[in-house]
């Protein structure tokens, strides 16, 4: 397997946002996997160096990542009809044991 090397930039621009729901919750205690938002041209290589390199700190280990595209839907908007944007989202394997802490992002880019 040869091993691919991103641009920092690109990798700090894959991630959206983790997911946070009641299925997400339970997958994550269940599988220990994460579920973010990502962009819609990212790659499972990039997605996984993108969370190697958020939680650098932490030594998060990636075992694997599995994507979805999530269909918009459609809504109306009281006589027309409109659709939501379609979008990408990954779940992430990290290692047995280990764990994501979202509070230590938060203090990296509060400075």
């Amino acid at each position: 397997m040869s091993v691919q090397v991103f641009s920092q930039e690109r990798l700090m621009q894959v991630l959206l946002m983790p997911q946070v729901s009641e299925k997400a919750t339970y997958i994550v205690e269940k599988n220990n996997q994460i579920i973010f938002r990502v962009a819609q041209d990212a790659t499972k290589a990039e997605i996984r160096s993108a969370v190697e390199l958020m939680w650098k700190e932490q030594k998060i280990e990636v075992t694997g990542v599995q994507v979805a595209n999530v269909k918009g839907k459609e809504k109306r908007f009281g006589r027309f009809m409109g659709r939501r944007a379609n979008w990408k989202k990954a779940y992430v394997s990290i290692k047995a044991g280990q764990e994501i802490n979202f509070s230590e992002i938060a203090k990296v880019e509060g400075k």
